[in-house]
């Protein structure tokens, strides 16, 4: 690991838990989706961070929260923000990713894939509204499937959390979030690496810190792009 790559571990794990209640009164507050929440404040602390589901972030702006920053983890639900209003500018594309099947280190329901051995297990995938629920569906289709999950979470941090909590025998992440994780095992999934979702980011109409929005997404898109791909992300397309 690179003293770069270090710094930004260590100090995501340091500033993620005060992401979201300490807001940097120069910086951007940025709402981001919640597999860019072990990345974003190691990258940039200065910024303030709100980190969910894309879907629910866009309601929470429409709502009236107070985000200069949009980065959403899909382009459908960056293209919904931009028409209702809500983004000032053209939204820009920054990095790329894909799901892998995750099971429990020990595979107590022995699954052997994206196939049949998923029928009668405890399988929790995000909602279908959500970018990562989205992509599920769509991969589930194209590799012949019916899924049966026993849940559909809002977000995909939480898809992860019953895997390792032991709620759930399999589930459907990111690679990276399968790849920050020792307590699960990533299985591919046929297909997935060729559909990737496409996260975008935009300054949000009326941000209070307009220029700094504006230098945080120029900086996502470019100089920090080799940072996320320290970290498992793929590169805009």
């Amino acid at each position: 690991m690179t003293q770069r790559l270090a710094l930004l571990v260590a100090g995501a794990a340091l500033i993620l838990p005060l992401a979201a209640c300490s807001p940097a009164p120069d910086g951007p507050t940025v709402f981001a989706a919640s597999s860019l929440s072990g990345v974003l404040p190691g990258i940039e602390p200065e910024a303030s961070y709100s980190f969910d589901g894309s879907s629910g972030l866009v309601d929470q702006i429409a709502g009236g929260a107070p985000a200069d920053v949009f980065a959403s983890a899909d382009q459908r639900t960056m293209e919904r923000a931009v028409s209702e209003g809500l983004i000032d500018g053209e939204p820009r594309m920054f990095a790329t990713n894909h799901l892998v099947l995750i099971v429990a280190k020990d595979n107590p329901a022995g699954v052997t894939g994206f196939d049949a051995s998923l029928d009668g297990v405890k399988l929790v995938v995000c909602a279908t509204e959500v970018p990562c629920g989205a992509a599920t569906q769509r991969l589930a289709e194209a590799n012949g499937l019916t899924l049966m999950p026993v849940s559909e979470e809002t977000k995909v941090a939480d898809v992860l959390g019953k895997v390792v909590s032991g709620e759930a025998d399999a589930g459907l992440v990111y690679a990276t979030d399968a790849a920050g994780s020792d307590a699960v095992e990533a299985i591919d999934v046929p297909g997935a690496e060729d559909d990737p979702n496409t996260y975008w980011v935009a300054v949000v109409k009326g941000a209070a810190h307009a220029e700094a929005a504006r230098a945080y997404v120029d900086s996502l898109v470019g100089e920090w792009g080799d940072d996320l791909q320290h970290f498992g992300f793929g590169p805009p397309l």
